[in-house]
């Protein structure tokens, strides 16, 4: 096992739920289907303890109110994944709705980069999501920082990244809040930033491939995102450049 794991943390955000839409069950059985071998078959206590579920279906469907995606994971400590999903009240953007969001985790050592790629395309397809991304836990940390306010004051991104907006004061739900190692676009976000430009994306489109929807996953690097690394770091700030819409800038 490598000395520093890669963790990878995956987030999609989708329109809030109108009551059990299903939309839970379908997420976890195409996270299933896209990480070889797992099995999400427990929940954990309020004392961390697993708790195994036989009849898991019918436990998220009874547990998943208003269309939520309680707490899952498998029994695995040295590769562990989890998933939990729960309706946020403040919105994407302006005068938004609530929304829906997803979180899943797990480290890369037994997945490649296609399994990781597979996963966010099928909880972000399951869960009808507007964009979302998976992006290495370190990295992920830094890009938030871009999003003004910080608790310490006016926003001072690391690396030179762009300094985003709150999503108050972006304009659209569909204009991604932020980029990520992959990245996850539905048709509507892809059309909101203007991709694909065959005239300008040959680099992204070269490392994108479509989805089941119309959606996009594209990936910024070959090798997962870390900032420290000047050619990783010159991607994002290309993809931030050639995107102005994102964060709402």
């Amino acid at each position: 096992m490598p000395s520093n794991p890669i963790e990878i943390a995956l987030i999609v955000y989708a329109p809030a739920s109108q009551g059990n839409d299903g939309r839970a069950l379908t997420i976890i059985h195409g996270l299933e289907r896209a990480l070889p071998g797992l099995n999400l078959k427990w929940t954990s206590s309020e004392k961390e303890e697993l708790i195994p579920l036989p009849n898991r279906d019918e436990w998220v469907v009874a547990n998943g109110l208003n269309g939520s995606l309680p707490f899952l994971c498998n029994d695995d400590d040295n590769n562990l994944v989890t998933i939990s999903g729960w309706e946020n009240p403040n919105g994407l953007a302006s005068d938004d709705a609530p929304h829906f969001e997803v979180h899943a985790d797990f480290r890369m050592e037994a997945f490649s980069h296609i399994d990781t790629a597979n996963a966010l395309e099928s909880i972000a397809e399951g869960a009808r999501a507007f964009w979302g991304h998976a992006t290495p836990f370190k990295a992920a940390v830094e890009i938030a920082e871009q999003t003004a306010p910080t608790l310490a004051g006016p926003p001072s991104p690391p690396w030179g990244l762009p300094a985003l907006k709150l999503p108050s004061d972006i304009s659209s739900p569909e204009i991604p809040h932020r980029l990520g190692w992959l990245n996850y676009w539905s048709a509507a976000s892809a059309r909101a930033l203007g991709f694909p430009d065959p005239s300008r994306d040959v680099e992204l489109l070269s490392r994108a491939r479509r989805t089941a929807t119309g959606g996009w996953i594209v990936r910024l690097t070959d090798a997962p995102l870390e900032l420290d690394n000047a050619e990783h770091l010159d991607a994002l700030l290309r993809a931030y450049e050639r995107f102005p819409k994102i964060g709402g800038r």
